[in-house]
């Protein structure tokens, strides 16, 4: 299963590479032409519209709020897209410290809109409660340009009982995460980072830091991700990391993932961190991370640190991988786009995302913000940002593989990042897609249990040697055995 997921992951991205251009992956194949600023576009030809044709889809995504400039951007960027496929779009960005509040509102009220970003913590349930539209039969006609970009394989991870209800944003659908180190202040104390690539190296290198600058080398925040299992174990897109699948198990056994000896270690590492004050003191009620951290973890690529993890901090950064990079179901479900079952417009919502993916004008502008403003074009078609922030976050937008390059720039870090997903190791059980109806009760208690405990046992601030077994007992009391049962029991039948 395993080689058969790799090799088909490594045929669609050689075709990517083969079709894309400098504009990236996702070209129509048709004749390209040039935008008023010089970014290629997929060639798609040009629709004209009376203003009485145009369809406004509502596109709800993450991010850091609102742009300023958000009014001029969207007539900007509208203007383009109604000539081009006959649709305006209405972009509503939830900060990040709002997400998880406002976007259970909207599904859970069945607010109006057309597009929502979602992810592997709610994507599955979602479509369970028939929030999602069947988009199954509709891909090839209105979404061909991402059809045939992405490979058969993530289709296979984002179908749920053979229907497929979201357009899986293709980037780096693997998962590989880095130490992140503020370069310039490493250098500043003579610290080589280069060759620190476990968690449990990395104390000496905290504790210079430490004395030098009395100051927290990492931050965590309450909805802190819990690296040390996900990057061990594949937690079956059930939004409860407390369970989970080994990605190196070929037995595909489902295990309480906090009980586990390799978990309980990196946090008792965590916890020591937390009390010796490498770790902020507020991490546990901390809503949301600052912009700058000595030292972080994050999921990307190495170059990455030289386009926005420094960038975004304003040093100099450096990235030392950590583990190896996988692909499971959950990780492709990681950035997806989904159609309201209630929009009135899903050929056209799914028109807008096929451009997304394919359009790198289209790209450009939700990725880098509005042209003239949050970035310019050089003349030889790589962008040069300005000093104003642009909010949109584009890892939960479209492909990364149609963004324009930075203008310094030296190496494609897209190519990068199609190396990282065709290398990665597949997690045995990334095609099984697991149905809760027998356990929907015991599942949401369960997450609400985990959901309670997780900001301070995620984050040091207790000791896990206490709190696991106290969170795992509540959880035992609320059926989690039973669910850990009829996972296995699906998996099992699936082989």
């Amino acid at each position: 299963m395993k080689k058969r997921v790799l090799r088909m992951m490594a045929t669609g991205l050689v075709g990517c590479m083969l079709v894309g251009t400098a504009a990236g992956c996702g070209n129509s194949g048709t004749s390209n032409t040039s935008s008023s600023s010089g970014a290629s576009d997929s060639g798609t030809a040009k629709d004209e519209k009376s203003s009485d044709d145009i369809v406004t889809l509502k596109w709800i995504q993450i991010g850091g709020g609102q742009p300023d400039n958000y009014d001029a951007w969207q007539e900007h960027i509208n203007e383009y897209l109604a000539d081009k496929i006959g649709v305006n779009i209405d972009v509503e960005i939830i900060s990040w410290g709002d997400w998880e509040k406002r976007r259970s509102t909207i599904i859970n009220t069945g607010e109006d809109y057309d597009i929502i970003f979602s992810n592997d913590v709610v994507y599955e349930s979602d479509v369970r409660l028939g929030a999602y539209y069947d988009i199954t039969d509709l891909i090839e006609k209105d979404c061909p340009d991402v059809k045939s970009l992405i490979p058969e394989d993530y289709w296979e991870a984002v179908s749920v009982d053979g229907k497929i209800y979201g357009i899986p944003t293709y980037k780096d659908s693997s998962t590989t995460q880095y130490f992140v180190w503020d370069q310039d202040l490493c250098d500043q104390l003579g610290l080589d980072v280069s060759n620190l690539t476990e968690l449990d190296q990395l104390t000496d290198a905290f504790d210079t830091i430490y004395k030098e600058t009395n100051q927290p080398v990492t931050y965590r925040a309450s909805d802190a991700p819990c690296q040390f299992v996900t990057t061990v174990y594949d937690n079956l897109a059930l939004g409860l990391p407390a369970l989970g699948v080994a990605y190196d198990d070929s037995s595909k056994k489902v295990v309480a993932t906090y009980e586990q000896e390799d978990v309980m270690n990196d946090l008792k590492l965590y916890h020591e961190w937390f009390q010796k004050g490498y770790i902020n003191q507020d991490a546990a009620t901390l809503g949301e991370l600052p912009t700058y951290q000595a030292f972080n973890i994050a999921q990307g690529w190495s170059q990455a640190a030289q386009t926005t993890w420094g960038p975004n901090m304003g040093v100099n950064a450096t990235a030392v991988q950590w583990r190896k990079t996988v692909v499971s179901r959950g990780s492709v479900q990681g950035s997806i786009n989904c159609i309201s079952a209630n929009s009135k417009h899903p050929e056209e919502a799914l028109k807008f995302l096929n451009l997304v993916n394919s359009d790198t004008y289209v790209r450009d502008a939700l990725y880098y913000g509005l042209e003239g403003d949050n970035f310019n074009y050089t003349d030889d078609k790589k962008v040069e940002k300005t000093d104003k922030q642009w909010l949109m976050a584009g890892y939960s937008q479209g492909t990364f593989f149609n963004v324009s390059l930075l203008a310094d720039q030296e190496t494609n870090q897209w190519d990068e990042v199609k190396e990282l997903n065709e290398k990665a190791e597949a997690s045995p059980v990334i095609a099984v897609s697991i149905d809760t109806t027998e356990f929907e009760d015991e599942l949401a208690n369960c997450t609400e249990i985990y959901n309670r405990y997780k900001s301070e046992i995620n984050t040091g601030a207790v000791d896990p040697e206490t709190a696991v077994p106290e969170m795992m007992s509540e959880m035992r009391a609320a059926g989690f055995d039973d669910i850990v049962e009829k996972v296995q029991a699906q998996i099992d039948a699936a082989n």
